[in-house]
């Protein structure tokens, strides 16, 4: 795999197929990006479990916190990697001991480690590194276009406004929709010229 880019599709597959996600380096700060990420996965219905030793006993909305891959009761899917690439290779030996093996190691912006992401390969699984579930998640079902943003994904058709318990792209319903004043504004503007 090249990992310096992604097919859309490796990418709508890996988000499609997996259903549990542990986040390693989840914070419970909102104003930190694994809240955001966990928050909005959590939203568009995936199981999300809070991994991070330093907050065991407290909880990451409504989920309780685990210190590690392997005090986690179920099997997982995906770990995505909020920690420095230095700090990957134990995480992903960690994962590469689970059973059953998890299907994905998907490391967020600015976290890459060649030398984990082989070891994982080899073990069968597969490797994202340097991207944002979030941002992919919300650029392949069209969500973030509704925020201004550049999905760099053509299409003659806009995009429907999210709203609650929508289906979207990527065949998950959205459990919080659209609730932001960007979609807001535009739901009344398209009200407005309806």
């Amino acid at each position: 795999m090249n990992h310096d880019a992604y097919p859309d599709n490796y990418i709508r597959e890996i988000l499609s197929g997996v259903k549990t996600i542990a986040v390693v380096g989840a914070s419970p700060l909102n104003v930190r990006p694994s809240y955001f990420v966990f928050k909005y996965l959590a939203e568009r219905g995936y199981d999300m479990i809070p991994v991070n030793p330093g907050q065991v006993g407290n909880s990451l909305l409504g989920k309780p916190f685990v210190a590690s891959l392997r005090d986690i009761d179920r099997p997982v899917d995906m770990v995505d990697i909020f920690r420095a690439s230095a700090h990957v290779m134990p995480i992903v030996e960690e994962a590469l001991a689970l059973a059953p093996l998890p299907k994905v190691i998907w490391m967020q912006i600015g976290v890459r480690n060649d030398e984990a992401a082989a070891r994982a390969e080899a073990a069968g699984l597969r490797v994202v590194m340097n991207r944002c579930p979030k941002i992919e998640y919300g650029r392949l079902s069209s969500e973030i276009s509704w925020m201004g943003v550049n999905s760099r994904t053509l299409s003659s058709k806009r995009a429907p406004v999210p709203v609650k318990g929508m289906r979207l792209s990527l065949d998950r319903a959205s459990l919080a929709g659209g609730d932001t004043a960007a979609s807001d504004r535009a739901t009344r503007n398209r009200g407005e010229t309806s």
